[in-house]
């Protein structure tokens, strides 16, 4: 008997598992929209999806690798949102555009900031370990989507003598990294300060100040004196 209708049904279970994943990650990213990282319980997420709790760990082996699921889907659309800059501008305007979509997409999502500044928390050989090879490629993968497009417009700019970079891919990540942490002030909303008699004082942040501090500090780093 032939073999031949073996491949046919396991193209259909893969593709089920696939579209199972994606409904996991998608109830995930808006419960984390919703409530936040903390708020997210797999009991909840399972219900959203129409599953058994249990089910969920047949697609993923651990929360942490959920929330690497989530973050990986959060990368591939900022991707998308940073590749939309026109690569005809010159490096200064295609980097303050690249910047100012980066930290609108970290304002309109602020549950991926909580997403990455979670997992940057531990050692990348600890998280390594927690996750399967397979989604630990495919958060380098979502990763590099956005970084290397960076690392392109650092070393275009340098080639003109327009940034003083001498190490495009370095610089990309640091900026990123940056730029996330700072970010986090705008989710806040709130910073502290001295008031009278020493006592602590809190002050609203605008959001919208955040935003243009980092865009500010990203051209500055790289030796741009003044916003294009």
């Amino acid at each position: 008997m032939s073999a031949t209708p073996a491949k046919p049904l396991a193209s259909r279970r893969a593709s089920v598992r696939r579209e199972r994943e994606r409904e996991i990650v998608a109830a995930t990213r808006k419960l984390f929209d919703e409530r936040g990282l903390k708020d997210a319980p797999i009991e909840e997420i399972a219900r959203a999806v129409g599953i058994n709790k249990a089910l969920i760990y047949r697609h993923v082996s651990s929360k942490d690798e959920l929330f690497v699921l989530a973050l990986t889907s959060y990368l591939t659309d900022l991707a998308i949102e940073l590749a939309g800059v026109p690569s005809t501008l010159d490096p200064v305007a295609q980097l303050t555009q690249v910047w100012r979509r980066y930290t609108a997409y970290c304002l309109e999502h602020p549950a991926f900031l909580d997403c990455g500044l979670s997992l940057m928390r531990q050692p990348a050989d600890q998280l390594r370990e927690e996750i399967s090879e397979a989604v630990w490629i495919r958060l380098g993968q979502s990763m590099a989507s956005c970084l290397s497009p960076l690392a392109r417009i650092l070393a275009r700019g340098a080639q003109q003598g327009l940034f003083n970079v001498t190490d495009p891919d370095f610089t990309a990540n640091h900026l990123y990294t940056q730029t996330l942490g700072t970010m986090h002030l705008a989710r806040i909303g709130v910073g502290v300060r001295e008031g009278t008699n020493g006592v602590p004082e809190p002050f609203a942040v605008d959001p919208r100040r955040v935003q243009e501090a980092c865009i500010a500090d990203v051209l500055a780093s790289v030796g741009v004196r003044s916003p294009a």
